[in-house]
């Protein structure tokens, strides 16, 4: 009788965080969307898209290499809620150097699947998988991430499997809410649904999966943004942009170089924490702050972005 009125118990304690226990979106951050709000975006080139194992169109834009050769090919991804469109300047600038650029809406942001949603853990890596395989990138490889994009190439260095890639540059790149760089909230820019989350952390360990579509994260959004970014993250999406829960494995098992570059001055991140991480690597990996940038500065200001021109060459 005990042990039934236990099972009850959190049975029901389960329901009412499943049910009650969602994000609320913080107000919007200006401090991540107003540097957006002046970029020109009319020479976009045009989107494309590809198949996914799945039968899933992805969709993808592509900045050829400026110049008589490429110096190799660099995979672009986004940061968190935003699509390919908010990495363009820095996409532009790196094609320019000489490098083909290609820069994916991950999967659950911009056109590529369903807004918010993946159908299980995993599901980016084989997509990102069947990018390269089925686009057959020149030369020299580098995945390369911003923010929750570039805790996604972590979590795709540190993977078992053979690399794909050559180099990894992680910028200003999300890590763990247990890391040194982390800020509450990622400094305003995340509402979590903390008791939906352990609800769904504990059944997946029971190897209950059923419910990992309902959102667990909202992002500070002004509702003019909503119509072109990704307002909530479900279970399964949140828990697979970024690095595996233990984020300093990924760390350690990377093979191939790790570059990370953040903004001094990172309002969503400790910047000064990231060379303690990444420790972890040894040689493998170089941290560099670059003076009085924030968080989305290493995509849009011009020091930024030569720092990242400047990372490539480098390689």
């Amino acid at each position: 009788m005990v042990f039934l009125l236990f099972f009850l118990s959190l049975t029901a304690v389960l329901v009412l965080a499943l049910w009650l226990g969602g994000p609320k979106a913080p107000p919007p951050m200006k401090s991540v969307l107003d540097p957006f709000r002046d970029v020109d975006f009319s020479n976009l080139p045009s989107s494309q898209s590809f198949p996914a194992r799945d039968g899933t169109l992805l969709s993808y834009r592509h900045y050829p290499a400026e110049g008589s050769k490429a110096a190799g090919s660099v995979v672009l991804v986004h940061g968190s809620s935003a699509r390919n469109h908010s990495v363009y300047p820095l996409a532009l600038a790196l094609s320019g150097a000489g490098w083909s650029v290609y820069t994916p809406d991950i999967r659950g942001h911009g056109d590529s699947g369903n807004r918010g949603k993946i159908s299980y853990i995993g599901q980016l890596e084989d997509d990102l998988e069947d990018f390269i395989t089925r686009l057959g990138l020149e030369g020299k490889k580098v995945l390369m991430g911003f923010s929750s994009g570039g805790g996604f190439v972590l979590r795709f260095a540190g993977r078992p499997k053979p690399d794909l890639f050559d180099a990894y540059i992680l910028l200003s790149p999300f890590l763990h809410q247990d890391a040194a760089t982390y800020r509450k909230n990622s400094g305003g820019w995340v509402g979590l649904g903390i008791p939906r989350i352990v609800a769904l952390v504990m059944l997946n360990r029971l190897g209950i999966t059923a419910f990992n579509g309902l959102p667990v994260v909202a992002f500070a959004l002004a509702e003019k943004d909503k119509k072109f970014m990704t307002p909530e993250y479900s279970f399964a999406l949140s828990t697979n942009f970024r690095p595996n829960n233990d984020y300093r494995s990924d760390i350690r098992n990377a093979k191939k170089p790790l570059i990370i570059l953040a903004g001094q001055n990172d309002e969503v991140f400790h910047a000064d924490k990231f060379a303690q991480e990444f420790a972890l690597a040894g040689d493998k990996a170089h941290v560099t702050l670059i003076p009085e940038l924030g968080h989305v500065g290493l995509t849009l200001d011009p020091r930024g972005i030569q720092a990242v021109a400047e990372a490539l060459k480098c390689l």
